[in-house]
């Protein structure tokens, strides 16, 4: 595992994403926030699902992050007649060496854009299955490495079903968060016509950052240390969804591992080499609510996952910096969670904060269980 010496270091890596994140905010107008959740699961070394209405730009995000890091992108136009081998590869014979020659895929590329994802068949569909979830793709017995970084972006649109073959409960698993981007807000249109009515911003979007940049940053999230109450808050949070009377499937151990993963780069995107459980709440419907499924009473009731998902962040006791428990949805560290506001006072962690969540000179307490042996970012 990689660590580096001095804050100096993180601040350098945090500042490459920055750049990233600019240049994609540049295409897409008013979405700051789905920009940074995109950027977090390609950090924390996830996939991600864009689901929305067609034309709010889910494509668009995809190019336009891959376009920002100098690296191999490939795009695949998901189609009912699409084969597996067009996705993995295939070997043909050779008829001047007289042995079988692998013609590698689509998927063998470190950005893979997966365009209308649910409307391949599923036999389609499985062959994503183990290069998403172990890097590799297996051919006839063969096993080849995938590079890294590897990451697959996939749109779909929920609106129009017919002539679709939806996501398996073992596929949408397989993709750390889910994201919707929206409607704009007028503003945001607006600057949009002006920016993109006379030709494609993607045309001018030139690389940020390069392929090994981004390991870097990924070296950085491994390194960020969470402490035993922040793993447990997350272990709480996704074991509700196990036993909650709304839902007739809860949440994986893949999904508290993704959860865990997500929250360390959020951190490391924040400047810090530890993980709080406000990192862990803002993230939690992103990463749990695709792969819930609600009961049919729950859908008779107009009750979503993601509904259900607020609910057990508000009922779950969050773990604060002294190793109690706060009441279920209260920001552990002083910052707003997610639809609320901060309210200041002790563990604040602002400027000149000495409460035990500020992790600040002269507080003099641990931060979240972290010992004074482990080595910081």
């Amino acid at each position: 595992m990689t660590t580096y010496d001095d804050r100096a270091s993180l601040t350098d890596l945090t500042t490459t994403a920055e750049r990233v994140r600019t240049s994609v905010e540049g295409v897409i107008e008013g979405k700051p926030e789905v920009v940074r959740l995109s950027l977090t699961v390609l950090l924390a070394e996830g996939h991600l699902l864009l689901e929305d209405v067609p034309g709010v730009g889910k494509t668009m995000l995809a190019k336009a992050l891959a376009r920002s890091i100098d690296c191999s992108v490939r795009r695949i136009q998901f189609t009912p007649d699409l084969l597996p081998s067009d996705i993995t590869g295939v070997s043909i014979y050779d008829q001047q060496r007289r042995e079988f020659e692998f013609k590698p895929g689509a998927i063998f590329a470190q950005i893979v854009i997966g365009d209308e994802i649910n409307r391949a068949s599923p036999k389609t569909q499985s062959a994503l299955l183990e290069s998403m979830e172990e890097r590799q793709v297996t051919i006839d017995g063969q096993s080849y490495e995938l590079p890294d970084p590897f990451m697959v972006v996939a749109t779909q649109n929920p609106v129009e079903m017919e002539g679709t073959y939806p996501l398996p409960e073992a596929q949408r698993d397989r993709f750390m968060a889910r994201v919707s981007i929206g409607y704009p807000s007028p503003e945001a249109e607006l600057q949009m016509l002006d920016v993109h009515g006379g030709v494609s911003p993607l045309d001018d979007l030139q690389p940020v950052a390069h392929a090994h940049d981004i390991v870097k940053l990924i070296d950085a999230v491994r390194a960020v240390h969470v402490a035993t109450s922040v793993r447990r808050y997350a272990v709480d949070l996704v074991g509700a969804t196990r036993n909650h009377p709304d839902l007739r499937l809860g949440a994986s151990p893949r999904a508290t591992l993704h959860l865990l993963r997500a929250a360390k780069a959020a951190a490391a995107l924040g400047g810090r080499d530890y993980a709080l459980p406000d990192d862990v709440q803002a993230l939690a419907v992103a990463v749990l609510a695709h792969r819930l499924l609600p009961t049919a009473q729950a859908q008779l009731n107009r009750r979503t996952a993601e509904q259900v998902v607020q609910e057990i962040i508000q009922r779950t006791p969050v773990p604060t910096a002294d190793g109690s428990l706060a009441p279920g949805g209260r920001p552990a560290s002083g910052r707003p969670a997610p639809g609320r506001q901060a309210s200041g006072g002790r563990g604040s962690g602002g400027p000149g904060s000495s409460g035990p969540g500020s992790g600040g000179p002269g507080s003099g307490a641990p931060l979240y269980g972290q010992q004074s042996g482990v080595r910081r970012l």
